[in-house]
């Protein structure tokens, strides 16, 4: 992003080379990484991976065991292909629709069964809008054949800075705790330590941020549009 100065030169603002956050809004200070038992293979749509506010990658970074994939159609995708031909890995992808299996409704016992013993858990999910996801999903053969999950959202999403289809649609980084939330303790991971919780610090950080940044913006444009005018800001 630049920026311009009094003297009219193009000034540009350094980011960081990790998050790609501007030097003053990176979150890397934030980020307690943790192994969750699982490993989740994010499939981020270059549109996604091109945004600061991408929590796809937020995700990746917090994530001990993640894969991060960018792409658009990952039917030929070599490291795609490889992890769902893994022997030792089970996998499976996140994503709603009349064959994905419940976890919300599931018992823990239910759940252990989803993976085969000695198999490492390695769940699937994409990052984009939802339009982006269903595309994506129909276009990509080896997805599509993947056993599906999805779960019933407690609560509202709490992602204010961008507009969701609906209250209870989640952002990639909430889909992801919540999983953990469901499907940690049948994996051998102590969902009571609450280490998980840090997917959600992290993004709280960065809505904060976004939302006090455009509060900041309202009022300086509030404050010259009543100069031009007259006025006296309320």
């Amino acid at each position: 992003m630049e920026v311009k100065n009094y003297h009219d030169q193009t000034v540009y603002r350094e980011h960081c080379a990790v998050c790609i956050q501007p030097q003053k809004g990176c979150y890397c200070p934030h980020i307690q990484k943790f192994d969750p038992n699982i490993s989740f293979v994010i499939l981020i749509h270059p549109i996604e991976m091109r945004r600061r506010i991408a929590t796809g990658r937020m995700s990746h970074l917090c994530l001990e065991q993640s894969f991060l994939i960018s792409g658009k159609n990952y039917s030929d995708n070599e490291m795609v292909n490889g992890l769902i031909q893994d022997s030792g890995r089970h996998c499976i992808i996140l994503y709603p629709g009349v064959d994905s299996r419940n976890l919300s409704v599931m018992t823990q016992a239910q759940q252990a069964q989803l993976v085969p013993q000695g198999k490492k858990l390695t769940i699937f999910v994409i990052d984009g809008t939802w339009a982006t996801a269903k595309k994506m999903m129909r276009e990509s053969q080896n997805l599509k054949s993947l056993p599906q999950i999805c779960f019933s959202p407690e609560k509202p999403s709490t992602f204010r800075v961008r507009k969701q289809p609906a209250d209870y649609c989640y952002s990639t980084i909430e889909a992801i705790h919540h999983t953990i939330e469901l499907l940690g303790e049948s994996q051998g991971f102590a969902t009571a330590q609450r280490q998980h919780d840090n997917l959600l610090d992290v993004f709280d950080v960065m809505v904060e941020r976004q939302l006090d940044y455009l509060r900041s913006s309202e009022e300086k444009n509030g404050a010259f549009t009543s100069r031009r005018l007259g006025r006296r800001p309320a």
